[in-house]
């Protein structure tokens, strides 16, 4: 007799703010019977999950991992081969700077089914609660999301900092706390203006959110006196000016 297998939904629990959660995720929050989540999932989001569902923490932050991202993809396939309904609940949007790729390559090679719900990512959310709007008119038509941190893995770094310095109006980095003061000096070996706009947001759409400016000179100095820690987002333009106008997140720390 031929067995029935589950389903595995890599869903995007975005940015941090519960409300931010689509409507679609929270339905297939509501059906699960396994839940693997991240570390940035707020209890308030893994709330809507049934309390029958099985919940499992599977979360990485920079220089300790939990678990391995080959322990996650055993635990997705496995569940999903018993039968269950498992959500891959993770923090922003699945396929932007998260593994949900690898998930999916691992859940096809197991010939598995599977279905992406995308997420309100956080490098989009987090600066507009800092009221910073990535592109305007007058000051920014292009942005680019990059990561801070590459795979150790790979043999040679494939973000080329001098070369994005001049190439895009507003940078906007991820996972980028620990490497900023590395990043800003390369931009400007690039030939960024040294004072250039940039903010770091820390826990962005949340209670806790707090947002240092400065610029592409002084953002690092400015991160380590007050103490920014992961998770933080850094976004480096022209468009860091408006801040000060458009500021409206009134629970800010």
């Amino acid at each position: 007799m031929r067995t029935r297998h589950g389903h595995v939904y890599l869903v995007g629990a975005g940015p941090g703010d519960p409300e931010l959660l689509t409507l679609k995720a929270s339905k297939i929050l509501a059906k699960a019977d396994v839940v693997v989540y991240d570390r940035l999932v707020t209890n308030t989001i893994l709330s809507l999950a049934p309390k029958r569902a099985e919940k499992i923490f599977v979360g990485k932050e920079t220089g300790w991992h939990n678990i391995t991202q080959e322990d996650i993809n055993k635990i997705l396939v496995q569940k999903a081969r018993a039968g269950k309904n498992v959500v891959r609940l993770k923090g922003g949007d699945p396929f932007l700077f998260s593994r949900g790729g690898e998930e999916a390559q691992a859940l096809r090679r197991a010939g598995l089914r599977f279905t992406v719900v995308p997420g309100v990512p956080s490098p989009v959310a987090v600066p507009a609660y800092a009221g910073i709007p990535l592109t305007h008119r007058k000051y920014a038509s292009s942005v680019v999301f990059v990561t801070g941190h590459e795979a150790t893995s790979r043999r040679r770094k494939h973000v080329d900092w001098k070369k994005l310095a001049t190439s895009v109006d507003t940078i906007v980095i991820l996972m980028g706390t620990k490497t900023i003061a590395e990043i800003a000096q390369q931009l400007i070996k690039g030939g960024r203006p040294k004072y250039n706009g940039a903010a770091i947001i820390e826990w962005g759409t949340t209670t806790h959110q707090r947002t240092i400016t400065g610029t592409l000179k002084d953002i690092a100095r400015k991160a380590a006196r007050h103490e920014i820690t992961p998770p933080a987002i850094i976004v480096i333009g022209d468009v860091v000016k408006l801040r000060r106008k458009l500021h409206w997140f009134t629970n800010e720390r």
